[in-house]
């Protein structure tokens, strides 16, 4: 494949991006974990698919007390899945296929097992090591109370003691002492970050917390009481910008930093933030002088809804237009449950009381979640933006809801006491052959259990045949590409309820039914369909259809 984004700067602006979960991917060594060889290995795929970019979540040494969001060094590869020299051959292939390459970056916090974190513990009480991070003395008598009631999003206090008596923060797990971006160190360090990997040929960056580095440490810090503070996506009712520890108006200074960096490259870096704030603050972190987009995360949360999907849609478009920035849109990533189970759920359904169940209460039909799935897919390849897709979508993957609780990597669910399973059912290693150990993800098993039914999902049973999900989203994704100029899209004023239908600047049209029953379909040549439309001028419940 010819490279035709190396000539667009702005390629980032429409692109379809497929996120990578390294340890779930492939593993080429068969020890059980995807590695970065097993991903150069399967680039093909991702190619064949037609998008425009990979994205991998985090490779860098870590002892997964997150998933590998505990990162102990950013500027290296886990000896588990490999090293430097296989990180540059995966990009030097990514590039001969025409794909840019996107790498998750942790700015937020490092690991406890970071060199500066282990320097700060042995450093003590008011020392230079401690200043890169937040430490505190606690309250009461004694100083065993936490500094103040900030809550992890994982659950528990934020705050963890040292021997010493001092208190460190953790807005996540105590594995990931947050850092202090008040210190300039920390803020030169991560400028070093940023080009070593930009100089190794990455095309851009995705943010983890974009908006948690920036934090109020004025003494005394402030407690957040019943204002709320239990979710990083749930910001207490302030004035913006000024929660304690979340969208702090300071972040913004930080990423028009990093703007400077990734402009000095031909084309420039790209980056997008992992931003849980309200729609009017999210536009902030993609102006073009700052990261540039950012994930909209009110596309993924709506449901299966027209109504609703119409206003967030709208809503979407008009905020990235305000700063000049494309929207971005995602059905599925490593840290929510599938769509294709998700969409299926009753309205008002706790997951996590789902996920509980082993996926029983309520029993999802997988053939109809699959269609659905389709449906909801076509409908986010047809919008004006970027579009993100996780890797295994491409094959129409349940969640694996039923995992059993003593295999659970996520710390979520011991931090929480049990409470909260935790994300590990997306995450479960990829199906490739229809047979062998781990359904060709390695030659041994896999870090995750897979179900036996992930043999009718795999690449090779779906390759070539025609009515798959897999050549669905092939088709659908060159269709896209031919299709895809403007950036705009026009509402049809007489679509029936339930029915979102709308024009795209350059020439076609997207209808999808989201009501119970078929619809009369709107004239015009049939490109694409979710589903098979059967003769007789209906669109069936749950489709998509794209029209000349």
């Amino acid at each position: 494949m010819t490279d035709l984004s190396s000539r667009n700067p702005d390629w980032w602006r429409q692109a379809v991006i497929y996120q990578v979960y390294p340890r779930s991917f492939a593993d080429a060594d068969g020890d059980g974990l995807g590695d970065i060889r097993g991903i150069t290995e399967r680039l093909h795929h991702v190619a064949a698919l037609g998008v425009d970019a990979v994205w991998l979540s985090p490779f860098y040494p870590s002892e997964l007390a997150d998933g590998g969001y505990d990162v102990a060094d950013p500027r290296d590869v886990d000896p588990r899945l490999g090293t430097l020299d296989d990180f540059d051959a995966m990009v030097a292939e990514a590039h001969r296929l025409g794909l840019k390459v996107i790498v998750d970056i942790v700015p937020n916090h490092t690991s406890h097992q970071h060199p500066w974190f282990q320097e700060a513990l042995r450093a003590g009480p008011g020392s230079a090591a401690r200043d890169r991070y937040v430490f505190r003395a606690g309250r009461g008598e004694q100083g065993e109370l936490p500094p103040t009631d900030w809550q992890s999003v994982f659950g528990g206090s934020a705050w963890q003691r040292v021997p010493d008596g001092q208190w460190y923060l953790h807005l996540f797990a105590p594995e990931q002492p947050d850092l202090n971006w008040g210190n300039e160190e920390v803020r030169a360090d991560f400028r070093t970050t940023l080009r070593f990997w930009s100089d190794r040929g990455v095309d851009g960056f995705r943010v983890d917390v974009a908006h948690g580095l920036a934090k109020d440490l004025d003494d005394p810090l402030r407690d957040v009481g019943d204002i709320g503070a239990t979710g990083e996506d749930a910001l207490p009712h302030l004035p913006p910008g000024s929660h304690p520890y979340w969208d702090r108006d300071e972040v913004h200074e930080i990423y028009r930093d990093w703007r400077k960096i990734f402009d000095a490259y031909t084309p420039p870096r790209t980056a997008v933030a992992e931003a849980w704030v309200p729609d009017a603050r999210r536009a902030l972190y993609a102006r073009p002088e700052e990261l540039g987009q950012a994930f909209n995360f009110e596309y993924l949360e709506a449901g299966w809804d027209a109504e609703v999907l119409r206003g967030v849609i709208t809503g979407s478009l008009d905020t990235a237009r305000t700063v000049g920035a494309s929207a971005t849109w995602v059905l599925s990533n490593h840290d929510v449950v599938r769509h294709t189970s998700r969409l299926m759920l009753p309205p008002g359904t706790d997951d996590n009381a789902w996920l509980l169940s082993g996926g029983h209460a309520p029993r999802v039909d997988e053939a109809a979640g699959l269609r659905r799935a389709r449906a909801a897919t076509l409908l986010m390849l047809a919008l004006p933006g970027s579009a993100y897709v996780y890797q295994g979508e491409e094959l129409g993957l349940p969640e694996v809801a039923d995992l059993p609780t003593e295999v659970l990597q996520d710390p979520i669910w011991e931090q929480t006491g049990h409470v909260r399973k935790g994300r590990d059912g997306c995450r479960v290693p990829l199906p490739w052959t229809t047979g062998g150990p781990s359904y060709g993800f390695g030659s041994g098993g896999a870090w995750l259990p897979q179900p036996p039914v992930f043999a009718s999902y795999a690449v090779q049973a779906q390759d070539g045949l025609e009515g798959s999900t897999l050549e669905f989203y092939r088709r659908a994704l060159r269709l896209r590409r031919k299709l895809i100029e403007g950036e705009s899209l026009a509402w049809a004023p007489d679509a029936p309820a339930g029915v979102l239908d709308f024009a795209r600047s350059d020439g076609w049209r997207c209808v999808t039914n989201l009501s119970a029953e078929a619809v009369p379909l709107p004239p015009g040549e049939l490109l694409l369909s979710s589903t098979p439309v059967p003769d007789g001028g209906m669109l069936p419940a749950d489709t998509t259809v794209w029209l000349a």
